[in-house]
């Protein structure tokens, strides 16, 4: 049943992304507030934007300058590239699976209360010279 394997997996592996990334899971806060603080960073120099992240005042630019930092370790000891040359090529927010929870009301009645999360991947790219 299964043809080519061997060659199927040889084309995945070298086509595989060489560029640096990062990816976190299952971060307790909703895809729709880290994606406005995300927009602020893509393509950016990384330095400009570790600088953006420090001075926004949002929660999700806590895990977002965590996670930006941990893809610039990944290019520099992984990959070898040079952290100057960096820029944020691709970065997107997807939403994670949702914590469902009640939350008791009069005359014995109960509200559902939805505890949001989402998953954050960063991929940097090197600047053309």
């Amino acid at each position: 049943m299964a043809t080519r394997i061997k060659e199927k997996a040889k084309f995945r592996q070298e086509n595989k992304d060489k560029r640096p990334y990062a990816t976190v899971r299952y971060v307790r806060i909703s895809s729709r507030k880290v994606k406005i603080v995300i927009d602020l960073i893509r393509g950016k120099n990384v330095g400009e934007a570790l600088s953006i992240l420090e001075f926004t005042p949002k929660a999700a630019t806590e895990p977002v300058a965590k996670l930006l930092k941990s893809a610039i370790a990944n290019a520099e000891n992984n990959l070898g590239m040079d952290s100057s040359n960096l820029y944020v090529a691709e970065v997107y927010a997807n939403q994670g699976p949702t914590l469902k929870r009640l939350r008791a009301r009069a005359q014995g009645r109960a509200n559902r209360i939805r505890k949001r999360t989402s998953h954050i991947s960063i991929v940097l790219d090197e600047m053309e010279a």
